[in-house]
């Protein structure tokens, strides 16, 4: 299930495009989730703010990652109220952490495998819960993704091994 003409890319801050296709995952992540807020409990269960994240950083580099993932939960806590202001900081943590794990996958894989978009996910998932712990000392309530997110981790595995392969191959 992989592709031999996947381009990837790592485009830096010093350029304008960079500034370009992060602004294309941003407006997506604000969109995106609002659909998903659409379905009852769609954002804890489908995690949609993560999944362009994933996107961009995977195909794009880390940089265009890191701007996605800081960019897209202010903008929607700001413009909608999801997420609240209280949930940013563990957000805002998952999303950092997801932008650098996929744009080191993809540094050093140069493909998207299934198999690579599952060690990313799990990464993210796993070093962000520890970090949500942290930073709300309850296990139960970090573990939130794992008891309820499960099918937006899948979407986000397939999904972005799909999105990633075939919409974007440029």
């Amino acid at each position: 299930m992989q592709t031999s003409s996947l381009k990837l890319y790592s485009l830096g801050y010093s350029e304008i495009r960079t500034y370009g296709v992060a602004a294309l995952f941003i407006l997506g992540n604000i969109i995106i989730p609002q659909l998903f807020h659409l379905i009852p409990q769609g954002g804890v269960t489908w995690l949609p703010i993560y999944f362009l994240t994933l996107v961009g950083a995977y195909k794009y580099g880390w940089k265009v990652g890191l701007l996605t993932a800081l960019a897209s939960p202010v903008i929607n806590s700001l413009l909608f109220g999801m997420p609240a202001v209280s949930g940013l900081p563990a957000i805002i943590l998952k999303s950092t952490v997801l932008a650098f794990v996929a744009g080191l996958f993809a540094t050093k894989f140069r493909k998207a495998a299934l198999w690579q978009l599952m060690i990313v996910v799990l990464g993210y998932q796993i070093i962000g819960t520890a970090g949500e712990w942290l930073l709300k000392d309850s296990l139960y309530a970090a573990m939130q993704d794992f008891r309820i997110g499960v099918p937006g981790m899948l979407l986000q595995i397939v999904g972005g091994w799909f999105v990633i392969n075939f919409l974007i191959r440029r």
